[in-house]
């Protein structure tokens, strides 16, 4: 990793944890998120999961709002999205216990 893909990524770091803590107030059962860049394409690359407690909640929360929250936080420090619908998703604890057997490192694959 180069200097300043480590710059990007220590502000893209504080910016999604700002956008963490703000969802934890307003979305019930987010629970956390977490971000994937290849820093070769990161425009195109860079991927955003955000993941609740269960199925039940992630089908009830305001994944717009969400996507609007990760855009604005992301826009304030320089990084536009390409295309939001497709670099936010959605997951859930849930999900993955159900799935995978609560192991994160063989879902994110």
């Amino acid at each position: 990793m180069r200097k300043t893909d480590k710059k990007i990524e220590n502000a893209l770091r504080q910016s999604l944890t700002e956008a963490c803590e703000t969802a934890l107030e307003k979305y019930e059962g987010f629970q956390w998120l977490t971000h994937f860049v290849n820093y070769s394409d990161f425009s195109a690359s860079l991927s955003i999961v955000c993941v609740y407690d269960t199925n039940a909640h992630l089908a009830k929360t305001d994944k717009e709002g969400m996507r609007v929250l990760i855009k604005e936080k992301l826009a304030s420090i320089g990084i536009k999205m390409k295309d939001c619908r497709q670099q936010v998703r959605f997951d859930t604890e849930e999900s993955c216990d159900n799935d995978n057997d609560g192991k994160w490192n063989e879902r994110f694959r």
